[in-house]
């Protein structure tokens, strides 16, 4: 068996009971081996794990097992797991604004949506997809919000550069004064004459 396929083993063995994101500075130290010899190892386990029920995700700097999205319904119905609840719509708008303007206060994100946003903020927290990064410094010191791991994790991504981009701003069309009614016109050329 070659080193790379011991470092592999170990990498399947330490994610499979953790049953966590481990950091990758973490593995390096656990297995002391260097960076290019953990990323082949974790490539390789990656790539071996592709057809199997399993999957290797990088979340940030970390790595987790996780189970294959195409299998949860028999999972679910293996284990009796309660489906969660989805997001609302609002929930969704306000975890939107919050990944792609974080670090964000709640009275920007009330802002930019138009409503109070009490409620899914509340959610979100409840659900760990954010969480408070700190305070504003501006009067008040109004908390600071930004997405956490999990939400990288439920939406499978790496880090936040892989968010999809915002369509740009579209122009609003040009003010074009309202045509004046010919009736209007005309009533108006009929008292110009008539002074």
């Amino acid at each position: 068996m070659t080193l790379e396929k011991n470092i592999e083993s170990a990498v399947e063995a330490i994610l499979f009971s953790v049953g966590d994101a481990v950091e990758l500075e973490k593995l390096m130290s656990a297995l002391d081996v260097d960076t290019d010899a953990l990323n082949a190892a974790i490539e390789s386990l990656k790539k071996n794990l592709e057809n199997r029920g399993i999957r290797l995700i990088e979340i940030g700097e970390s790595v987790q097992l996780c189970s294959a999205p195409e299998y949860f319904a028999y999972i679910q119905k293996a284990v009796q797991l309660r489906k969660q609840a989805g997001l609302s719509s609002a929930a969704l708008e306000t975890l939107s604004i919050i990944a792609y303007n974080q670090p964000v206060t709640k009275g920007k994100i009330e802002f930019i949506r138009g409503v109070d946003c009490s409620h899914s903020v509340t959610r979100l927290l409840e659900r760990g997809f954010i969480d408070e990064v700190g305070r504003a410094e501006t009067p008040g010191r109004p908390i600071l919000y930004g997405t956490t791991e999990e939400f990288l994790r439920c939406f499978g991504l790496k880090n936040l550069n892989q968010l999809p981009p915002l369509p740009e701003k579209q122009k609003p069309p040009e003010a074009v004064p309202p045509a004046v009614p010919d009736i209007i016109a005309d009533a108006a050329a009929e008292e110009t004459e008539m002074s």
